[in-house]
Formats: C-alpha cells, sequence, structure tokens
C-alpha cells in the first residue's frame, strides 16, 4: 500500500459482528472468560483492548515496522523507553531536544543512576567519543525542538549498530509521513501522538514502533506492568485523525514553506529555523532523509529582546498562543518560559534558544490570512 492507503486502511477492518466501517469503541474494563484463560484473546483492558490494537498495527504499518504499542501520553512512552536500561547505564542524547524530555531524562531517570550527555549531533561521528562499555541508548530528535536542527539518521544508526547500541528516534516533527527512522537504521521510533497524527488538538498520546520482536516484547511487558495506557476513546480519536494525515502534512508544508519565506524577507526578522533553507545547518541530509521540511519553523526578532517577543505572541489572532504543535488549527509559543522552561537557561541558550525566540506550528488555514497575521503582529514591534 502507498502511504494515503495505509492512513485509510492498515490495521483496520469493518467490525465482524455488525460491519461497522469506523473500528467501534471498546469502553470495557474487563472481558468474559468461558474458563480460567479460555478467552478470545482479551483479558483485561490494560493489557489488551481492540480499539487500541488497531491504532497500533496502522502506526506500524505506518512507519514499515512490525510492531507498535501505544501509551496515554509521548512522556509515558519515553518512559518506558528508559526502562529498558539498569542503574549505571548511560544514554547519549540530542542537546536540543523537547524540554519535557530533558526533564524525565535529568530529574527522574538520573536519580535512579542513568547518566546522560547531551551533546551536538550535527556530525554523527562526534558521537563515537561519547561511547563507552555502559552506553545502551542514543536518543535522537530530527528535526529537533525548538531549533529544527537536522540529525542524520542513517549515519548514527550506524554508529549505534558498530557499538552494539540501541538507537531511539523521536519522529514527532517528521511524521511518517516526511520520514521513516526505521528503514535509516533506527531500533525504536517514538511519536507524541498528540500532535500531527491525531491532528485535532483533541487527545494526549504516545506511541513507539520497533521492528525487533524480542524488543516488542520487552516494551509490552513495560506498557502493562507499569499501565500507561491510553483509552479506547483516545485511541479511537487517533484512527479517524490518521485518516488525513497525509493531506494534512501536505498542506502543513506548503504553508510553512511559504511562511518561512515570508519570515526570512522581514525586515524585523534576524534569524529563521525551518529544515527547508539551502542555507540551514544539514539541510542537505534533511533534503536526503525527509519528502518534505514540515511545518515547524522558529525565529528570533530583531534586538533580541524578550518585550518585543511577548508582544508579538499576545496579538497573533489566527496564531494561537498555547502549548503543543501539529494541529489543524496554527499556534505559536515561546519555548523559553512554555515546553522548554525545564531546560535551565544557560543549557538552552548554548543551543540559540534564547529568551526572545518564537516557535510556530504552521496550520491548514489559507495561508494569506496566517501571513497577514503574522505581519500584522510584527508591525507592532
Amino acid at each position: 500500500m502507498k502511504f494515503g492507503t495505509k492512513a485509510i486502511h492498515a490495521g483496520v477492518e469493518p467490525d465482524p459482528s455488525t460491519g461497522a466501517i469506523m473500528t467501534p469503541i471498546f469502553q470495557t474494563s474487563t472481558y468474559v472468560q468461558k474458563s480460567p484463560g479460555v478467552h478470545k484473546g482479551y483479558e483485561y483492558a490494560r493489557t489488551q483492548n481492540p480499539t487500541r490494537d488497531a491504532l497500533q498495527k496502522n502506526l506500524a504499518a505506518l512507519e514499515n515496522g512490525k510492531h507498535g504499542l501505544c501509551f496515554s501520553s509521548g512522556l509515558g512512552a519515553i518512559d518506558a523507553v528508559v526502562k529498558l536500561l539498569n542503574p549505571g547505564d548511560e544514554v547519549i542524547s540530542t542537546n536540543d531536544l523537547y524540554g519535557g524530555t530533558y526533564r524525565i531524562f535529568t530529574k527522574v531517570f538520573e536519580r535512579y543512576g542513568i547518566k546522560f550527555h547531551f551533546i551536538s549531533m550535527e556530525n554523527p561521528a562526534s558521537i563515537e567519543a561519547y561511547i563507552n562499555n555502559n552506553t545502551k541508548l542514543i536518543w535522537a530528535e530530527t528535526p529537533t525542538n525548538p531549533m529544527m536542527n537536522i540529525v542524520d539518521v542513517a549515519e548514527i544508526g550506524k554508529v549505534a549498530k558498530k557499538h552494539n547500541v540501541l538507537f531511539a528516534v523521536d519522529n514527532t516533527f517528521a511524521t511518517p509521513f516526511l520520514q521513516n527512522p526505521l528503514a535509516m537504521g533506527a531500533d525504536i521510533v517514538m511519536h507524541s501522538v498528540t500532535k500531527y497524527l491525531a491532528g485535532h488538538s483533541d487527545t494526549v498520546m504516545g506511541a513507539l514502533i520497533v521492528n525487533d520482536d524480542e524488543l516488542a516484547k520487552q516494551l509490552a511487558f513495560i506498557q502493562n506492568a507499569c499501565g500507561a495506557t491510553p483509552g479506547p476513546q483516545d485511541c479511537f480519536l487517533v484512527l479517524r485523525g490518521i485518516k488525513t494525515l497525509h493531506i494534512r502534512m501536505e498542506r502543513h508544508c506548503q504553508n510553512g514553506a511559504k511562511v518561512a519565506q515570508f519570515l526570512i524577507s522581514h525586515p524585523k526578522i534576524d534569524k529563521v529555523y525551518w529544515p527547508g533553507f539551502e542555507s540551514h545547518p544539514n539541510h542537505t541530509v534533511a533534503k536526503k532523509q525527509m519528502r518534505d521540511f514540515g511545518g515547524m519553523i522558529s525565529f528570533v526578532i530583531k534586538g533580541d529582546r524578550l518585550e518585543d517577543a511577548l508582544k508579538v505572541l499576545e496579538n497573533m489572532h489566527y496564531f494561537s498562543l498555547a502549548e503543543s504543535l501539529g494541529g489543524v488549527e496554527s499556534l505559536c509559543g515561546h519555548p523559553a518560559t512554555m515546553t522548554h522552561a525545564s531546560i535551565p537557561k544557560a543549557e538552552r541558550e548554548k543551543v540559540g534558544l534564547v529568551d526572545s525566540l518564537i516557535r510556530l506550528s504552521v496550520g491548514i488555514e489559507d495561508v494569506e490570512d496566517l501571513i497577514q497575521d503574522l505581519s500584522q503582529a510584527l508591525d507592532l514591534v
């Protein structure tokens, strides 16, 4: 199947009891058994749910993987990955990443004896200097949040394989429509399903997709044992959202390109971070591993004044000031005080995340309205 056909059909079958074309919401906590251990494949809803099963199969197909596992949030999925490790193990992570990921790594798992190294991954060869006998996981985002740095998945995959280290990629910004890390050498693909996959700002969920059977078994054990599983209503909403993922992403990319071009030519803008620019660091890598460049953009206003950034954020209309991203509606955010507030200021500024940086999630509205909205807000500074 091609991608659009997968989005609509993969893992989804008409309900055998009624012929319903939409996967039913199996709103149940348990399942009746004929005799102890004799059942129809379902025992308890934390462990299995037919609605969740359909979504997990669909997500696996979209990433060209064998196994999909859904969690109650993206952080629940990340939590499960780190629980594969033991005290004394070490993780190498991108130094520009979602603030919640940084927080769970440093504030939760460091307490249990796991060590984290946050480094630039612009040059994959530089990673080897941090690998030792205790290294068990490489964690990458690409594009990164919020600086849009591009990581060469194939090259890091080679490094990970050479040293027998697990390699996980947060594919939230790109989605499986734009890139498929498993095909490039990743062992685990993670998604904040909340974002583009669900696409309508009405659900919180996470997912992991893998190919290796044993790894899938370990993660399924953690999923069930630790219990961060999503409910069937949320799984139904995501299944519905995914059916339009391909056409939504096409529009996000189209609008994102036009907004990025507007910003980079605006006299009040100092820097624009968007991987579609030929001047963007590792643009050639992005062009190689992505099918398009997405709708996420960050920018800094000339003068780098926090008060100017706040004025712009407070005066936009179609770009709503809110946490999150990837919905059909456009959002704007201030990473330093919102999504990345848990990262110390000194660490943020090392990667260019200054206090005046604004992040945009460009939606699927008419792009002329979005550009006019940005224009009128920028006229105020």
